[in-house]
């Protein structure tokens, strides 16, 4: 009796020791640094993560996906009056209309270990502004005192979501007022169990 009464416990234990493991991403530790490009220069950010988590099965990442708080835009290299002018224009309708979508939203639909050293190739879906794409990218993750770190840089091409404001793509003869259509979104994770 004592054999039939092990064994189902065994397998539960065994189970459970090998079961994949989702951390919640830790919002308080978590950002996103933005980077957007225009003939004369450059401008960077934060943006803020609303939730999120990552899936883990012995050690290797299967899976997760988090909310970008679109309302929580700011601008780090201007100051002032300049700085509240560009995360204003930000957030009208002509960029990424925050008003009527205050969330964006990445999902992994595949991670593709890359080697050892937690260096992963990243395939999943970006939503912004209700429009869907699929982006791929390089990311590193890392476990440490029970919790993980994963960090990437996703290459955004604005126009494919409806992102029109002062894109070559869409005028003509906007010459140094051009805003390339390329922008780096510097993704920082920290999740827990």
């Amino acid at each position: 009796m004592k054999k039939f009464f092990f064994l189902p416990v065994l397998m539960v234990m065994l189970m459970s020791a090998y079961a994949p493991a989702t951390y919640t991403v830790d919002t308080n530790s978590s950002v996103i640094v933005w980077t957007g490009y225009k003939v004369t220069g450059k401008h960077t950010g934060t943006v803020k993560i609303k939730n999120g988590n990552l899936t883990l099965d012995n050690g290797v990442l299967t899976g997760g996906s988090f909310d970008i708080d679109m309302t929580s835009i700011k601008d780090t290299d201007l100051e002032g009056e300049w700085a509240e002018k560009l995360v204003g224009h930000l957030k009208s309708d002509d960029f990424f209309g925050v008003a009527a979508h205050p969330t964006s939203k990445f999902v992994i639909t595949r991670a593709i270990p890359q080697d050892s050293k937690g260096n992963y190739k990243i395939i999943g879906n970006l939503t912004i502004k209700e429009t869907t794409k699929e982006v791929k990218f390089l990311a590193n993750v890392a476990e440490a005192a029970g919790a993980i770190t994963a960090s990437g840089k996703i290459t955004v091409d604005r126009s494919e979501y409806n992102v029109k404001y002062g894109s070559g793509s869409f005028f003509d003869g906007l010459g140094d007022k051009t805003i390339y259509d390329e922008f780096d979104l510097q993704v920082n994770l920290v999740a827990k169990k």
